[in-house]
């Protein structure tokens, strides 16, 4: 076993910093856009505070600056102690972390100025795309080095999910991004029409499904056994759950697409294969939580454990929501309505960001030496206020979405439509501000939870770590 004074944790500290401070930035983002939906006037007039340009700005950050920096880091720790060697090519290690947040500060700067593809997720203009594939390649050279170089025979399954959100995310990034510059900030898509829809939500579906998915359940099947002091509760339950998960998720992009000019044929078969993914997030789901048998009594008093059960819960709504309203006739009542809105973000802050605070709460402490956080009560504080926005988020966009979609539809005797746009919009507006409420508190939250990391890396006596490794 390798002496924990051995690894590379140096670059890890780094990316859980930025995690918390770029989970600021961009859900204050989000808060700010939510509330130009009340009041629009919000923008001041000002080009680059318009919701159009600042909402990719919010998506962006959320995602690949909050979210990936907490995979990269994380997968860095990971990797090291369930192979029990340091990282592979320590300085591609660190220039993976400062070119993903050049990445970042670039994205920050073209986006509220209007330099766009256009494309969900993928708006980054050619020269910043070029970059982070460089970035991303020295990313996977780091991960897959560490692998090759491992000291014992057996790959724990949470590399496998790290490994597979690595390879399918530069494959995504790759074909979705191939375009014909025609200038230093411009470019057009290889693709055109619904050929270009296609490709946008094959990776549209699949960030989802690998970035904002199989990335964090790596990151779960470390970090809740861990905390719980239990094994995992199924191994071989962990692999089947891999192996399907990875198998049917490449497929389902195309739900995104019903009632377009894409082939009846391909939206069906992308309806099927969300229905299909059911089981294997379903099943990673109950893994989780089962790890707690035996130890169900910790929820009483460690609330990072609650954070960790919590987000697995809403990891198991939004991944029963999604196939459900890949369905044509749910999908129907669900398109382009708020209730998409809903479904997005009890993805995105019921899982995404309760598993990476409770992670972050896991690691701070033994990167930095501390027997545990600076305040356990804050966490506490953090996990209830953040529950409570996520409920008033999701819920508030639930019931603006359904009645959305039922105003829409509604229709006279003579076919006329019942209501008009406009309606719709004023009957929709309590519910903004019940969002916005909840995108509030969640932000708060997250406040809360940097002053804690704070003053548990500036408080605190340092104490002796000790090697942290699964058994294989």
């Amino acid at each position: 076993m390798a002496d924990s004074k051995s690894y590379n944790d140096g670059v890890v500290r780094q990316f859980a910093i930025m995690t918390v401070v770029w989970g600021i930035v961009g859900m204050a983002v989000g808060v700010l856009i939510a509330a130009q939906l009340l009041w629009p006037a919000l923008n001041f007039d000002v080009p680059w505070l318009s919701f159009g340009r600042i909402r990719p700005l919010h998506t962006n950050a959320v995602i690949f600056a909050f979210g990936g920096s907490a995979l990269i880091g994380t997968s860095m720790y990971v990797v090291q102690r369930t192979c029990h060697v340091r990282l592979f090519a320590g300085p591609l290690a660190s220039f993976t972390f400062w070119g993903w947040q050049l990445v970042i500060l670039l994205a920050a700067i073209t986006l509220p100025l209007g330099l766009t593809q256009g494309k969900e997720y993928a708006e980054l203009i050619w020269p910043i795309d070029l970059l982070i594939t460089v970035v991303w390649v020295a990313y996977g050279i780091v991960y897959f080095g560490t692998i090759a170089t491992r000291r014992v025979k057996h790959i724990y399954v949470a590399n496998w999910f790290y490994a597979a959100f690595i390879i399918t995310v530069a494959l995504l990034h790759i074909v979705n991004s191939l375009a014909i510059p025609v200038g230093l900030l411009q470019s057009y898509s290889i693709y055109a029409g619904v050929v270009d829809g296609m490709v946008q939500w094959w990776y549209g579906h699949n960030a989802v499904g690998f970035f904002l998915t199989a990335g964090f359940l790596g990151m779960m099947y470390y970090f809740v056994p861990k905390q719980a002091g239990r094994p995992v509760y199924s191994y071989r339950l962990s692999v089947v759950h891999f192996w399907a998960l990875i198998s049917i998720y490449m497929w389902a992009g195309p739900h995104h697409l019903h009632y377009t000019t894409l082939p009846d044929w391909a939206q069906s078969l992308g309806m099927v294969f969300s229905l299909l993914l059911l089981a294997p997030s379903w099943g990673g789901m109950i893994n989780g939580i089962m790890t707690l048998s035996g130890a169900w009594h910790k929820l009483r008093t460690d609330p990072i454990l609650k954070f960790m059960i919590v987000s697995l819960s809403f990891y198991g709504m939004s991944t029963f929501e999604g196939p459900m309203m890949s369905i044509k006739t749910v999908n129907a009542l669900s398109h382009y309505t708020d209730w998409t809105i809903g479904h997005v973000h009890s993805g995105a802050l019921g899982w995404v960001a309760m598993i990476t605070m409770g992670c972050l709460y896991n690691l701070i402490p033994r990167l930095y030496g501390r027997e545990q956080m600076y305040s356990v009560k804050l966490i506490d504080v953090h996990f209830w206020t953040s529950t409570i926005g996520v409920v008033l988020y999701i819920a508030s966009m639930w019931i603006a979405g359904v009645m959305q979609g039922l105003m829409w539809r509604a229709v006279n005797n003579d076919g006329t439509l019942t209501y008009s746009f406009i309606e719709s919009l004023q009957a929709t507006y309590p519910y903004y501000a019940v969002r916005l409420l909840g995108g509030a508190l969640f932000l708060v939250g997250t406040c809360i939870m940097a002053y804690n990391v704070w003053k548990t890396i500036s408080t605190g006596e340092r104490s002796a770590l000790q090697p942290v490794a699964e058994p294989a």
